[in-house]
């Protein structure tokens, strides 16, 4: 009986969630409401379904931050003015390309459903960025890359070490590294760009 129940608020879930369109929900949350609605109705017991729920939310999360890093990457390799937010911006291009692509392989794995686009918080660093112009674009772009690998480096960490999965976890370790070289060489080049004129 509960297991059916379970069944029958799932597909309800999963329904509603169809029905609405991109513009109602948050690209990320509705992804996630829909990994945590699969988990419930999978998971035998609330501790595992729990696990599952963290391990899907570190994948969402990271799939709409990949994106982002891709996409400014691609608008500040385009615009931007100075040589080292251009340089910054082709590494996030090459490494992010990759790591999204092994994310998406991953997640679609263990049948975990990830975001299509941006999430709105990722969506506003976005367009803050390109409404900047020459210089001052070069500025936000490097001042949001380093706060995104900070945040990047300190849930990759914890995802190393507390994500359920295997393999969830090694995909988080393999990838800390590239994101902490990122942190280093942006932390160092920000200086130099903030004090152009």
């Amino acid at each position: 009986m509960k297991t059916t129940l379970r069944a029958v608020i799932v597909a309800a879930l999963l329904t509603g969630l169809g029905a609405c369109s991109s513009g109602d929900k948050d690209p990320q949350e509705a992804a996630q409401a829909q990994n945590e609605a699969q988990h419930a109705a999978a998971a035998p017991d609330n501790e595992t379904s729990k696990a599952q729920d963290y391990d899907s939310e570190f994948l969402t999360k990271a799939a709409s931050g990949g994106m982002l890093e891709v996409e400014l990457g691609k608008l500040v390799s385009q615009r931007g003015t100075s040589a080292e937010a251009r340089q910054f911006a082709q590494h996030m291009i090459a490494d992010h390309t990759k790591a999204n692509e092994e994310l998406k392989a991953l997640a679609a794995q263990k049948n975990i459903t990830l975001p299509g686009s941006l999430a709105s918080d990722h969506q506003d660093v976005y367009n803050g960025v390109a409404e900047e112009k020459g210089l001052d674009m070069d500025k936000k772009y490097l001042q949001e890359m380093e706060k995104d690998h900070q945040e990047d480096v300190k849930e990759f960490t914890e995802a190393s070490a507390k994500a359920s999965d295997p393999a969830i976890k090694a995909f988080a370790a393999k990838t800390l590294p590239t994101l902490q070289m990122h942190l280093d060489m942006v932390t160092k080049m920000r200086p130099a760009v903030e004090a152009k004129k």
